[in-house]
C-alpha cells in the first residue's frame, strides 16, 4: 500500500497531528500523498511534511522554505511547467518526476524517530516497488537516504550518505544523495544554489544518455 490517509500506526505523530489541526483548522492535518507522476523517471525522497508547508497544504514542498528551491530547480531542468508550488489546486504539474517523503506525517521539530521512519516504511517500499528498473532516486538528507536503505534491506555502509553520492542499487535502481533543501541548509550555506543544481544536471544528464 503506498498511502493510507488515515494511518495512526505513530502514537506521537497521531497526537501531534490532532493538537496541530485544534490550533490550525484550515490545515490538512493528516498523512501527506507523494505527488507527481506514477511512475517517474525521477522519485525525489524528502524527509517529512513541513508543519506550514505539506501540512498545510496536502502537497509535498508546497508552502514552506524547502520548496522554494526544490521546485524553481524542477522547473529550471524540466521536470515541471511552473518554478513555484503555491497549493494543492495550483495546476502545478510534475513531468517524469514524482515527490515523496520518508515519512508521511508532521513529526514535532522536524524530526521523526526511527520507529516512526521504520513505521512508515512500508509505504515507501511500496512507491519503489512501483518503480521501472531505470529510475533515478534522489535522496535529501541522510534520513531519506537510510528509510531508502531500510526499504531497500541494503546496509547504510555500503552506501554511505554524502552530498553528490551517486549508488548503483541491487535492484538496479540509481541512487543521487544531496543535502535536504531546508531553511537552515540554504541560510548557512551548507546547500547553495549550485550545489543543489549541480546534483540535478547530473541526474538530467544520465536521463537522456
Amino acid at each position: 500500500m503506498e498511502y493510507n490517509v488515515n494511518c495512526k500506526k505513530c502514537n506521537r505523530l497521531n497526537h501531534f497531528l490532532l493538537s496541530t489541526k485544534e490550533k490550525y483548522p484550515t490545515y490538512f492535518c493528516k498523512p501527506i500523498p507523494a505527488f507527481g507522476e506514477k511512475n517517474p523517471g525521477l522519485l525525489i525522497v524528502g524527509l517529512a511534511p513541513g508543519m506550514h508547508g505539506a501540512n498545510n497544504t496536502g502537497r509535498p514542498f508546497t508552502g514552506d522554505h524547502a520548496g522554494i528551491l526544490l521546485y524553481e530547480t524542477l522547473y529550471k531542468f524540466g521536470f515541471s511547467n511552473k518554478p513555484v508550488s503555491i497549493s494543492y489546486d495550483d495546476d502545478l504539474i510534475l513531468k517524469n518526476c514524482r515527490i515523496t517523503n520518508a515519512v508521511k506525517c508532521l513529526p514535532p521539530e522536524n524530526k521523526p524517530t526511527l520507529e516512526e521512519v521504520r513505521n512508515c516504511n512500508s509505504f515507501l517500499k511500496a512507491e519503489i516497488d512501483n518503480l521501472p528498473s531505470n529510475t533515478i532516486v534522489i535522496a535529501l538528507g541522510s534520513i531519506a537516504h537510510n528509510a531508502l536503505m531500510i526499504a531497500l534491506d541494503c546496509k547504510k555502509n555500503k552506501y554511505k550518505f554524502s552530498h553528490g553520492g551517486r549508488h548503483v542499487l541491487p535492484n538496479k535502481l540509481v541512487l543521487y544523495n544531496s543535502y535536504h533543501c531546508s531553511r537552515y541548509n540554504t541560510q548557512t550555506r551548507r546547500l547553495t544554489v549550485k550545489m543543489f543544481e549541480d546534483i540535478f544536471l547530473s541526474i538530467k544528464n544520465e536521463m537522456e544518455n
